[in-house]
């Protein structure tokens, strides 16, 4: 593959002699797997739920049936909460092919270990509204290992009724 330089007789080890085939590209953008979609939320949607649907596998990509459209103006904001902890490697924003396609974007995150990601498309090329067909997320998985809360009752004082209790019998003795 010529991509711009030469190695004199040694064997390549750019990034470009590396990528995926693109017949395994879908697996490294499968992240959508990890997403809890019960509580990603979309703001500044036409339709609403609509900005879940862009989410979705790398073969289904390219169907235009899905798609979020921004609402009052060209911003989304899309919070995205993953079952585990992801290492953020890569995104993939598809939109249309007009001026409603996004031009910026912020992320609003660290990546190396990533449980909760922010996508603010902040901007497009121009039109009123933002349009989005496909987000994909790139990176690793690893299950969260988070401590779960241990319900405990403590007593402020003691219930006589909770706790049995011995009788004792009090021996008095007298010297005389």
């Amino acid at each position: 593959m010529s991509h711009g330089h030469s190695h004199g007789g040694g064997g390549c080890r750019c990034a470009a002699e590396r990528e995926e085939p693109p017949e395994q590209r879908g697996l490294a953008y499968g992240l959508y797997l990890r997403i809890d979609l019960e509580r990603l939320q979309c703001l500044n949607e036409s339709r609403e739920g609509s900005g879940r649907g862009v989410f979705k596998p790398w073969e289904e990509r390219t169907d235009r049936s899905k798609f979020v459209e921004s609402d009052a103006d060209e911003e989304l904001l899309f919070n995205i909460p993953f079952t585990g902890n992801v290492k953020l490697k890569g995104i993939i924003i598809m939109g249309e092919d007009d001026d409603s396609h996004p031009s910026e974007m912020r992320l609003i995150s660290r990546f190396s270990n990533v449980y909760h990601l922010s996508i603010h498309i902040s901007k497009n090329f121009g039109a009123d509204t933002t349009k989005v067909f496909y987000i994909g997320l790139r990176g690793e998985w690893t299950e969260l290992r988070r401590h779960e809360v241990t319900i405990c009752n403590y007593e402020a004082s003691a219930n006589p009724a909770d706790h049995r209790v011995h009788q004792v019998t009090p021996q008095t003795h007298f010297i005389s």
